[in-house]
């Protein structure tokens, strides 16, 4: 079975994000789309240039949103991240909001039925919009929300514990941006709660909890935009829902006890959110949860 999957916006993070899934094998059949003609063209032809040399071979689309009909995922990536630069996602409201209502009216009318991927910030107000304005099911449209920042989180303990970011487990929850926060009680390294080897090795969590928080900020200031993180997390996203996995993930879903999409773990597969997980947390971290998913709502109606 081939898989067909659109790309809406092609800056940075569209591009890695196309680059990963040409490479991986995960599509068969791209669809980029971006206003700017001239660059989504010389990027179709650069990837074409690369065919001969890859182990897959990708049929690639460009500025055709009727093409996303039959997709099995569309992911938007468009944005203006230079507004970002004071290190506020909602900075990027407005810009994104004016053009959303287009493209997802474009997406509605080329008759997708598949699985939405939100990467566009603020990612969990911009999910909101999306599922509201193509009128797909909740569960069919998923923001990228805290599985970037969960992974910073990783690397971050990893780090101080000498060991690979893959044998950390535990979530950042609520918002991609300011008001999320890491759920050191869902933390584990090695099978062991975090707050008990932090013990042992004299580490305060607090210390990490703005590296974590702004990590991506470091990256910002040092390229002025961040990619690999994010097509990273994307690329596994992706995967997921293509192979049926269902793997907990810290995606942007709809929350009814909050009512708005923020990051809290959920099953993803093939029908994209297939079940609903229920943390056992602490009460501060009810209280900061339930702070982040105000947050959200608030500015989001500005």
């Amino acid at each position: 079975m081939s898989n067909k999957i659109g790309v809406i916006g092609d800056g940075h993070v569209g591009s890695t994000v196309a680059q990963q899934l040409i490479l991986t094998g995960l599509v068969d059949d791209l669809v980029m789309i971006d206003v700017n003609e001239a660059k989504v063209r010389a990027d179709q032809l650069d990837f074409q240039d690369a065919m001969a040399n890859l182990k897959h071979h990708t049929t690639i689309t460009i500025n055709d949103y009727s093409a996303l009909k039959d997709a099995d995922i569309v992911i938007s990536a468009f944005g203006n991240i230079e507004l970002e630069a004071g290190g506020e996602r909602f900075a990027e409201l407005n810009y994104n909001r004016e053009r959303i209502g287009d493209i997802a009216e474009s997406i509605k009318k080329s008759g997708f039925n598949g699985i939405l991927v939100a990467i566009t910030n603020p990612v969990d107000a911009i999910t909101n919009m999306y599922q509201e304005l193509t009128g797909l099911p909740r569960k069919h449209v998923i923001g990228t929300g805290t599985l970037l920042d969960t992974a910073r989180m990783k690397r971050a303990v990893g780090e101080r514990m000498n060991v690979d970011p893959r044998s950390v487990e535990g979530f950042n929850l609520g918002e991609h941006g300011n008001s999320q926060f890491t759920a050191w009680s869902t933390v584990k390294v090695l099978e062991k709660p975090i707050t008990e080897v932090a013990e042992a090795k004299h580490l305060k969590l607090e210390d990490l909890n703005d590296e974590i928080k702004f990590g991506g900020q470091t990256v910002y200031k040092g390229k002025q935009y961040t990619n690999y993180g994010i097509s990273a997390a994307v690329t596994r996203l992706v995967e997921t829902i293509e192979s049926d996995a269902h793997t907990e993930m810290p995606v942007s879903n709809y929350q009814e006890k909050y009512g708005t999409y923020l990051s809290y773990p959920a099953i993803v597969g093939r029908d994209g959110i297939v079940q609903t997980v229920e943390l056992t947390l602490t009460d501060e971290e009810e209280k900061k949860l339930k702070a982040s998913a105000e947050t959200i709502k608030e500015k989001a109606n500005k």
